[in-house]
């Protein structure tokens, strides 16, 4: 089971790497559940999703043996586009595998 300081030592290991991203309100999702909502805006990610975090947190524990090593990641989208960026900002050699469909991103 992870605990809070395990949390707490991966949120301080990849904040120079993700950005900090804000919540706010949900006034229209808010009506419809019929409870307040508050939505974290993820999408404001180099990578557009918050597989930013995982991605980085995971390279960032890797040893330096298994950081010149690479790394391979097989992806539908968000995750291998989080993988590639991230890999590429910590200087780790990534392959990563994505259909033809998966979305583009610069």
């Amino acid at each position: 089971m992870i605990g809070i300081f395990e949390i707490e030592a991966a949120a301080g290991l990849i904040a120079p790497h993700v950005v900090r991203t804000p919540t706010v309100p949900s006034p229209g999702l808010g009506a419809l559940l019929g409870a307040p909502v508050t939505v974290k805006l993820e999408l404001l990610q180099r990578t557009g999703s918050f597989k930013a975090r995982g991605a980085a947190a995971k390279l960032l524990s890797l040893s330096e043996a298994e950081r010149a090593a690479g790394v391979v990641a097989v992806s539908g989208g968000n995750h291998g586009i989080a993988l590639a960026v991230m890999a590429a900002a910590l200087e780790v050699k990534a392959t990563v595998v994505m259909p033809r469909t998966a979305p583009a991103r610069s």
